[in-house]
C-alpha cells in the first residue's frame, strides 16, 4: 500500500470513530498507543533484534491475537502495565486509558495496523501522517488542542531566521507536540545538507530538551518526535512532564524555540475540603528571575533568558502585553534590552491561531555576558499586521507571507539590513525613552480606516470582530482573577 493510500485509511477510520463521540484527541492517543506497541515489536524482530524493554505478554503479539471482549481486557491490562514500566515505555503510556468503547471498533483498529509493516514507511510517511492528526485535532476547536499549535508556516519562518547548526541543542519549555523541534530537524536535514554519523546520532538522541506540562500532550509530542527518528525506543524521553518554570534550568542551551502558553496569569487547580476546585494563583519564587511576578508570559520569558548559554540565541512568540504592560512587565523589558542583544521583533497579524483573539510577536534576541553593559543597540520591527487579513479557514498564514520577513531579517549576515516600508529600525535610546519602555511601535497608516470602498470581505470583518472581542473578555478575566475574593 502506498503512504497516501494509508493516510487516507486511517483518517477513514477516525471518522468512523468520530460517530460514536471518540474526537480526534482521542483517537490520536489511541493510535499512538497501538502504534508505538507495533513499532516495538517490529524493532524487535530480525534484522535489528533489539530489547524494547516491553514486557512478555504484554507485547503486540500478544493483544493481536485477540478479540471482542478478550481484546478489551488485554489492551486495558496492557495500558496500564506500560504506564508503570521506566524510559520512553512508562513515558508514553503514563496514565494511559481505553477511549475506544465498542471492541469491535478496537479490533478493527488493532487490524488496521496489524496489516501494515510501519517499520518500512519513511520517516516522512509516517510523521506526515501524524502531523496531519495533530492538525486535525488543532482544528477541533472542542478539543482546546489548538493552543499547543504553532502554524507551521511560522515555525518554518523562525527555524529559517535562527538557522540552527549540528551538534548544538534546542529547547522549548512549553513544547506542545513538538511542532519547533519537528521544525529545527527539518532545517538541519534540509535538502542539501549532508550530516556525518556523529551528527546524526546527536540530532537523534541529545539534540532537543522540552518540558510539557499536560500528559496527554506530552505522550503525542514523544510519539511524534519518534515517528520522525528523534529519540529511542528503549531510551530517555527528550521531554520532562514538568512545569519548566519551577525551578532554575538544570543546563544551558545554545537555542530557544517556542511558543510559551497564552494564558497570562499562572495558576493551579485546588480542591478544598467541600469537594469545590479553585485556582489558586501561583507566583515562581526564583532567585535568577529579574522581577517576581503571576504573569505567566513574563514567567517563560524570564526562564528562557536564564535556559540559554552566552552567545545562545532565542526566538520566542509573545503576546502584545508583553511589550508594553506595566509594572513588572517594564522592569522586564528594560532588563532584557539591557542584559540581552534584543534585535528583531515580527509584529504578528491576528487571524492565524487557534486560540482566538491572539496579539503576538516574535522576538528574537541573543543571551549575552553579564559585564554590566548595555548589550541592545537597537530593534528592528517588521509590521506584518497593519493591513494583512488572515484567517484560519479561508485565508491561513502561509510560508509565502513571510519570505519577505526573512529576506528583511537577512540570516546570513543579520548586521547588513536594509530598511523597508514593513521594517525599521529604532535605536535603544529611542526606545527606552519610551513610556514604560514600551515596545509596541506601529509606523504603518492602516488604511481600512479611511477607505470604506476597499473593506474587508465580511467573513474577515466578522473574524476580527469576534477575535477582538475574546481578547477583551480574555484581559477583563484576567483582571477578574487577580481581585481578591467578595464576601
Amino acid at each position: 500500500m502506498n503512504s497516501a493510500s494509508l493516510v487516507q485509511k486511517v483518517w477513514n477510520f477516525c471518522h468512523t470513530l468520530r460517530d460514536d463521540g471518540v474526537g480526534y484527541g482521542d483517537y490520536l492517543e489511541q493510535l499512538t498507543y497501538l502504534l508505538f506497541l507495533k513499532l516495538a515489536h517490529e524493532y524487535a524482530q530480525p534484522p535489528y533484534e533489539r530489547n524494547t524493554r516491553v514486557p512478555t505478554g504484554y507485547d503486540w503479539p500478544t493483544l493481536a491475537a485477540k478479540t471482542g471482549e478478550p481484546l478489551e481486557a488485554q489492551y486495558l491490562a496492557t495500558l496500564h502495565k506500560l504506564g508503570q514500566e521506566p524510559g520512553m515505555l512508562g513515558a508514553i503510556f503514563f496514565k494511559a486509558q481505553n477511549k475506544i468503547q465498542d471492541p469491535a471498533k478496537l479490533s478493527r483498529l488493532v487490524q488496521l495496523i496489524n496489516a501494515e509493516r510501519w517499520i518500512s514507511l519513511g520517516a516522512d510517511t509516517k510523521g506526515d501522517l501524524y502531523e496531519g492528526l495533530l492538525q486535525k485535532n488543532a482544528e477541533d476547536t472542542k478539543s482546546g488542542a489548538g493552543q499547543y499549535f504553532t502554524p507551521r508556516a511560522l515555525i518554518e519562518a523562525m527555524v529559517a531566521c535562527v538557522q540552527p547548526e549540528p551538534m548544538k541543542t534546542i529547547a522549548d519549555p512549553a513544547c506542545g507536540t513538538g511542532g519547533f523541534f519537528l521544525g529545527a530537524y527539518n532545517w538541519l536535514n534540509r535538502p542539501g545538507t549532508t550530516l556525518n554519523k556523529r551528527q546524526k546520532e546527536f540530532l537523534r538522541d541529545q539534540t532537543f530538551v522540552g518540558n510539557e506540562i499536560v500528559p496527554g500532550t506530552r505522550r503525542m509530542c514523544l510519539m511524534n518526535l519518534f515517528l520522525h527518528n528523534i529519540g529511542e525506543l528503549d531510551g530517555e524521553p527528550a521531554v520532562d512532564r514538568s512545569d519548566a518554570l519551577v525551578s532554575e534550568p538544570k543546563r544551558k542551551v545554545d537555542y530557544v524555540l517556542a511558543n510559551p502558553p497564552f494564558g497570562k496569569k499562572s495558576s493551579m487547580t485546588i480542591t478544598n475540603a467541600e469537594g469545590e476546585e479553585d485556582k489558586d494563583a501561583l507566583t515562581y519564587e526564583r532567585q535568577d528571575f529579574w522581577e517576581t511576578t503571576s504573569n505567566k508570559q513574563l514567567n517563560f520569558l524570564q526562564h528562557i533568558v536564564s535556559m540559554l548559554k552566552v552567545g545562545g540565541q532565542a526566538a520566542v512568540v509573545l503576546p502584545d502585553n508583553v511589550l508594553f504592560e506595566g509594572g513588572a512587565g517594564e522592569k522586564i523589558r528594560r532588563k532584557l534590552l539591557e542584559t540581552c542583544d534584543v534585535h528583531t521583533i515580527l509584529r504578528l497579524p491576528t487571524g492565524i491561531f487557534y486560540a482566538q483573539g491572539v496579539k503576538a510577536n516574535v522576538v528574537f534576541f541573543d543571551a549575552k555576558p553579564k559585564d554590566g553593559q548595555v548589550h541592545t543597540k537597537g530593534v528592528w520591527f517588521y509590521d506584518l499586521r497593519t493591513n494583512k487579513h488572515f484567517t484560519l479557514k479561508t485565508r491561513p498564514l502561509a510560508p509565502n507571507d513571510l519570505q519577505d520577513f526573512i529576506a528583511c531579517y537577512h540570516p546570513a549576515n543579520r548586521h547588513e539590513r536594509t530598511e523597508t516600508e514593513r521594517f525599521k529600525w529604532f535605536s535603544y535610546d529611542t526606545l527606552i525613552a519610551r513610556d514604560k519602555a514600551s515596545l509596541d511601535l506601529f509606523w504603518l497608516k492602516d488604511e481600512s480606516l479611511d477607505n470604506l470602498d476597499d473593506l474587508p470581505a465580511p467573513a474577515v470583518l466578522q473574524q476580527e470582530i469576534i477575535e477582538h472581542l475574546e481578547a477583551a473578555l480574555a484581559a477583563f478575566r484576567d483582571v477578574a482573577a487577580g481581585l481578591p475574593a467578595g464576601d
